[in-house]
């Protein structure tokens, strides 16, 4: 090996463990991963994209560490052999700040580095806006999280999605609230993003359909932490339920603040709000939301199988799961799934392939349908009692195959 083959090694190991160790201020330290390629191996590159700063660099950080995990399992069993030669994953990782104009300057980066294929991004704000870079460059996006409909609605080939989207889970959440807890009078918040509005209007169809009004529809953005204002109007209205579709950022400020101005209404909200992070932000407050989060109960992943990868997940980087670490985990395994089929790590020659998806994974069984997206996704309903969550209830879905 020649001394700048060295060279160039050692600063690639040094970006990786730099972007790596690369943690908001709030987020507890995560233990640097170990680098993604051996030395002297041949590399295929994938990208991951999300927020890994900022309010929700928890969620980002989750998604890439989920990646980051897969990737290091694959090279541990001695990588991808295509063609008779092996390779190994290597991952270049993008903080795309949860923001749309950023999300079109890191898919442009990722596709100037040459990757094969690219796990994200985590906000559907960034996820939309970033797929038509990838789709002209021909590289497969699998979003691990994103549950905008539009994502998948805009007739792309390279466009997956590895959780249930916004009309499925919009129709459960508007389901539980007017069949499960009665209610018939709503309020409906959101934070104007393309997760949070999209989320909220397939709520609001749902309830609707349920035989509920409606009483107030207000919205917020994402970066406002005072909802005085709002509650104020909402609390005039006296409805039963208010939703919220947003992140736990703005979610747990909301409970919060329902609790100060003795809005009694029950607090429903989607995957954004569903994470340890919203308990842990709106402290006794939290007590009693519900959310839904796409997927199978954490527990009964992989038939529970999955409780090793949530221990080694903790030991590795000192963290717990977030919300999105197994799918980000899965995604990339699928992509190296088709790879192989595929005989090949060239985009173009795998992307038909991944159409053809048939993998069993910590998440349960992952087919897409015609448009990218996953198929029968379930939906699990939780509350939080006694500072947890505790599941309420399952909707649809498929487990692994054991």
């Amino acid at each position: 090996m020649s001394i700048s083959r060295l060279s160039l090694m050692a600063v690639a190991t040094a970006v990786a463990l730099s972007a790596c160790s690369k943690q908001d201020a709030n987020q507890p330290a995560a233990s640097a991963p170990a680098t993604d390629a051996a030395a002297g191996g041949d590399v295929i590159k994938i990208g991951v994209a999300g927020p890994l700063t900022g309010p929700l660099a928890h969620i980002g950080k989750d998604t890439e560490f989920g990646v980051r995990m897969a990737a290091e399992d694959v090279n541990a069993a001695g990588g991808i052999e295509l063609g008779g030669k092996k390779y190994l994953i290597e991952i270049v990782a993008e903080d795309d700040q949860a923001d749309p104009k950023t999300a079109t300057a890191v898919a442009q980066r990722l596709v100037d580095a040459k990757v094969a294929g690219v796990v994200g991004h985590v906000t559907s704000g960034a996820t939309i806006p970033a797929s038509k870079i990838y789709s002209e460059a021909g590289i497969p996006q699998l979003t691990p999280s994103s549950t905008a409909t539009a994502y998948t609605a805009q007739g792309l080939k390279t466009t997956f999605r590895m959780i249930a989207n916004d009309s499925q889970q919009g129709k459960v959440l508007g389901a539980y609230a007017t069949e499960k807890l009665k209610v018939k009078k709503v309020a409906i918040i959101d934070d104007r993003t393309a997760y949070g509005q999209g989320l909220a209007d397939e709520f609001e169809k749902a309830a609707k359909a349920g035989g509920a009004e409606v009483v107030k529809r207000e919205f917020t953005s994402p970066q406002e932490n005072d909802f005085s204002s709002i509650l104020t109007n909402v609390k005039s209205a006296q409805p039963e339920l208010i939703f919220f579709g947003g992140m736990d950022a703005q979610g747990a400020p909301l409970k919060k603040q329902m609790t100060k101005l003795g809005v009694k209404a029950q607090l429903l909200g989607a995957d954004g709000m569903s994470t340890g992070e919203f308990v842990k932000l709106a402290g006794a407050d939290a007590e009693g939301t519900i959310t839904t989060q796409p997927g199978q109960p954490k527990d009964s992943l992989a038939g529970g199988s999955a409780k090793d990868f949530f221990a080694k997940f903790k030991t590795k980087f000192n963290v717990d799961v977030q919300l999105y670490a197994p799918n980000s985990y899965d995604a990339l395994m699928v992509l190296v799934e088709a790879m192989k089929r595929a005989g090949s790590a060239d985009p173009a020659k795998y992307l038909p392939e991944m159409a053809k998806t048939d993998y069993s994974g910590l998440t349960g069984k992952i087919t897409f349908d015609d448009k990218g997206d996953l198929k029968d996704g379930a939906i699990t309903v939780y509350q939080v009692k006694n500072g947890k969550q505790e599941v309420l209830e399952v909707v649809g879905g498929a487990p692994a195959a054991q």
